[in-house]
């Protein structure tokens, strides 16, 4: 066997072996459990045990007052339910819509204008927070904990009736201002403010009419009722992210169910000490809802897990204050609800002070790769202004980058090549001793000025750049419903397109995917995919070895099958890689005056196939 086919060997088991640790890694999708019927939560942390003591460590949870609903009520009609069980204020932005519940003054009916469920036309839009008492609640609230001698029904719970001006509205232009006065000297005040995207600022004042100082501290809170339904990829992380102090920090679901109990919370406890800056909050793989104190302000995040009502939780706890007889305090935080769209997250990282706001997007493991190529698909994207080919223009850029290497790696393979009589001489001489055959090739290569590793590293490097783009591909929002042409409407969905639909003509779905059918009727794609990697093989005669022969003929089609399934976007990028390495290879092969018999091959590839055919056993008469 020469070289080059070594060499393509190598690069088709490294390849099968990304494929296959994908396939053991990825874990089955499960479904969340249903909420039980329990009493709810509102999390609200309990009184600082002592004077002047620091927020963190202390908090246990309250109930809420209603009940999860009940069996036999639609998801639609319960968080409609929910939704109307309290009066609210609207909240209406170029990008949100949904309201503020005037009951604990709660952030919790938030959806999102430009993102739909699906693809459909009648889809509805994407619904991120919903109200306590609503399957999968998901909801914000911000308050006081009364510290020292305070009684604990001074300062407002999550049950507090707050009062807002009449016709009140939340827009970016018109903030909305909540009272509430406690009837024993303190007058609480709430002002939630919202941008033209996805940043609340919730700034909280305490006035103290009375002739005695008291002592609290401010905190938010993201809760979550019951397990989330996420995709369970270990490609993706869905669960809580902390950044504190330059360092971040991410706990899934079931991460958080095993967390030590600390009875003084309540829950199963976890926390990290914000010097300065810092962030914490839950997100999904496209969504996320994050608390961020104020730059600057020590504070302590919580993340909390309550048993008894499955509730996921994290806090942020301010100091405690002590607000002077005929003084007022106020404590300003902010609220990030929206997408994780990287422009926003970067304004707000640079321009609004929230520091390493990016990296609530998962990079994974190769994120010095990841997020400069999804940086350059950024670009690329906005300038072409479509995201296939802005993947196939990526696609020569990186093949351009690698250039050099690639042609280092064909020419060693070449003159390997024309050293190969060389090495049968060398096989002939060596016999049965390998050491002495390996001591001879070492010296022929050293020679001849040849590295037999040359070859491999284009291939090694290419793995780490299909992860990295198989990850942008599959976390970033912007790839989410990115369309390409005709039926290709998501780059990040599989080939939509299947025998069974006429790959597209009929106007019905494909199979669903992960399935038998969708496995063996696969679409346009996966087939291109296949045809392409089978011309990059035919540039060199099939091996000699029938073995080999066999193993390379089987395996354009495997790939194509087993890669049917992937998003359409990293299809479309190994068929651009495939065509681009075939045009290089090509050319270079006949620089240096080896003509590439494609045609040949081919021809050569179905006369075997037809000889093999032909074969019959021997006769046994006559013996």
């Amino acid at each position: 066997m020469d070289d080059q086919n070594k060499n393509l060997i190598l690069a088709t088991v490294l390849s099968a072996l990304v494929l296959l640790v994908w396939f053991v890694l990825f874990p089955p999708e499960q479904q969340a459990p249903s909420v039980a019927e329990t009493a709810t939560s509102d999390g609200v942390p309990a009184p600082a045990r002592e004077a002047g003591a620091p927020p963190a460590g202390d908090g246990t949870l309250a109930v809420t007052p209603g009940a999860v609903p009940g069996v036999g009520v639609t998801p639609a009609e319960s968080r409609a339910n929910a939704v109307n069980a309290s009066t609210r204020i609207p909240v209406d932005t170029p990008r949100l819509t949904g309201s503020i519940s005037l009951t604990g003054g709660r952030i919790d009916d938030i959806a999102l204008k430009d993102y739909k469920e699906t693809l459909a036309p009648d889809s509805p839009i994407v619904t991120l927070l919903s109200p306590a008492g609503a399957p999968d609640a998901y909801y914000a609230l911000h308050g006081w904990v009364p510290a020292g001698d305070l009684p604990s029904d001074a300062v407002p719970s999550a049950s507090t009736e707050w009062t807002a001006p009449e016709g009140a509205r939340l827009t970016p232009d018109t903030p909305l201002t909540l009272t509430w006065d406690n009837g024993v000297g303190l007058i609480f005040t709430r002002v939630i403010s919202v941008d033209d995207d996805f940043m609340f600022t919730v700034a909280q004042s305490v006035e103290n009419t009375g002739d005695v100082a008291v002592r609290m501290f401010p905190y938010g809170l993201v809760a979550r009722h019951g397990e989330p339904d996420v995709e369970n990829f270990f490609i993706s992380h869905e669960g809580v992210v902390a950044h504190s102090d330059g360092i971040v920090e991410r706990l899934e679901y079931g991460d958080m169910v095993d967390l030590d109990v600390d009875p003084t919370e309540g829950g199963r406890v976890v926390k990290y000490q914000i010097t300065d800056e810092g962030w914490i909050g839950f997100a999904d793989k496209y969504w996320m809802t994050m608390l961020i104190p104020s730059t600057g302000t020590p504070a302590t995040s919580v993340v909390k897990y309550v048993d008894g009502g499955a509730i996921y939780q994290t806090e942020t706890r301010m100091p405690v204050v002590e607000v002077a007889a005929g003084a007022t305090v106020t404590s300003e935080s902010r609220l990030f609800a929206g997408a994780k769209e990287w422009e926003e997250l970067r304004y707000y990282q640079n321009e609004q002070g929230v520091p390493g706001f990016v990296d609530a997007i998962d990079w994974g493991w190769f994120f010095f790769l990841t997020k400069p190529i999804f940086q350059a698909l950024h670009f690329l994207n906005a300038l072409i202004g479509n995201m296939g080919l802005a993947i196939i223009v990526l696609t020569l850029g990186i093949k351009a980058i690698l250039f050099p290497l690639a042609y280092k790696s064909y020419v060693s393979m070449a003159r390997m090549k024309e050293l190969q009589p060389e090495m049968e001489k060398l096989k002939e001489k060596a016999g049965d001793d390998r050491q002495k055959l390996q001591t001879g090739m070492m010296e022929l290569y050293k020679k001849n000025k040849v590295n037999p590793a040359a070859g491999c590293l284009p291939i090694l490097l290419q793995i780490p750049i299909f992860f990295s783009l198989y990850k942008v591909i599959f976390v970033t929002i912007e790839l989410r419903h990115a369309p390409f042409f005709g039926p290709f409407q998501d780059l990040s969905a599989p080939d939509p397109t299947s025998l069974l639909n006429l790959f597209g003509l009929l106007p019905i779905a494909a199979p669903e995917a992960g399935t038998i059918l969708a496995l063996v009727f696969i679409g346009i794609l996966p087939i291109m995919l296949g045809v392409s990697m089978w011309f990059q093989q035919k540039l060199n005669p099939a091996p000699a070895d029938p073995t080999q022969a066999m193993i390379f003929a089987w395996l354009p089609w495997v790939f194509m099958f087993m890669l049917g399934s992937f998003a359409s976007g990293l299809v479309v990028y190994w068929i651009a890689n495939n065509t681009i390495t075939f045009t290089q290879q090509y050319i270079i092969m006949r620089s240096h005056g080896s003509k590439p018999d494609l045609f040949g091959n081919i021809k050569s590839g179905f006369r075997k196939k037809a000889a093999a055919n032909d074969v019959r056993p021997p006769s046994s008469k006559g013996k």
